[in-house]
Formats: structure tokens, sequence, C-alpha cells
């Protein structure tokens, strides 16, 4: 699984949190479950909290516990594949008022899970009215 500027799984940090994620857990779901809920639970999304700065390296989301979804995104993929399951990402406009345009440009991941294939989750969430929308959720594998 590439390593790169932006996904720097090697990171000493996230292969210290990637390792204590799977620590008594024997199936990637089950992995990829603790990953999933860190990162939607402890980094926090830049505009709902009003934090900066704004991130996108993984290491730099892990260091200040902040990101937008893209950014999220990056650590998430990054803890995923320090913990050889393969990841990538998902991208998704949406309408900023739910109205049509403007639209945005969100950021999730995809996860390959060797009992269900190729699998959406979005690790946005830990927001009031956010956090009940993930995709494992809603798919009952969390």
């Amino acid at each position: 699984m590439a390593v790169t500027e932006t996904i720097n799984w090697q990171h000493p940090k996230i292969l210290q949190l990637a390792y204590e994620l799977s620590q008594g857990r024997d199936h990637p779901e089950a992995i990829a479950k603790a990953c999933f809920e860190w990162v939607r639970e402890q980094i926090f999304h830049n505009s709902d909290y009003k934090m900066n700065p704004v991130t996108c390296a993984a290491s730099e989301v892990l260091e200040y516990k902040t990101g937008y979804c893209y950014a999220k995104s990056h650590l998430l993929a990054a803890l995923l594949r320090a913990n050889s399951i393969p990841a990538g990402f998902c991208y998704q406009r949406l309408s900023v008022f739910d109205n049509g345009s403007p639209y945005c440009l969100h950021g999730f991941n995809g996860v390959y899970l060797p009992q269900h294939g190729w699998y959406r989750i979005d690790p946005r969430g830990n927001k009031a009215g956010v956090r009940d929308y993930s995709a494992l959720k809603r798919r009952s594998l969390l």
C-alpha cells in the first residue's frame, strides 16, 4: 500500500496508534471499526468546532486533532493501511443549503473488507445530527 506525502501511514505516531487500535482485534472488520470510530470521535471537523490549522497530511490531522472531511479521510486511510487494510477515497458533490447550488465536495473513504468487498465509510461525524449517518452504522457492520 502506497505511502504518500498526504497518506504518510509509516509516520511513527500513526504506526503507534494503528497498533494500539488493532490490539485484541483479530478480524479486519473489527480493526476497521476501531479505526473508523477513533477518527470519527477523536478528530474534530474544522468548521463544526471552529478549529485551526487547516490540516491535510494524515500526520498533521493526528497531531492537531482537527481536519475537514477530506483530512479526516486521509488519517483514516493511513490507519487502515498501517493495519494492512486496503483503503482509498470517495468524493461526493453536496448541496451547501440542500436545495441545489452552491455545491461543495465531500470526502470520505472506501475500505476493502474481505467479507464485504469495497465498502464506503464516512468518518466525518462527532457532531449532533451527523454521527448517526455513518455508512458503517447504517449497514449494521458496527
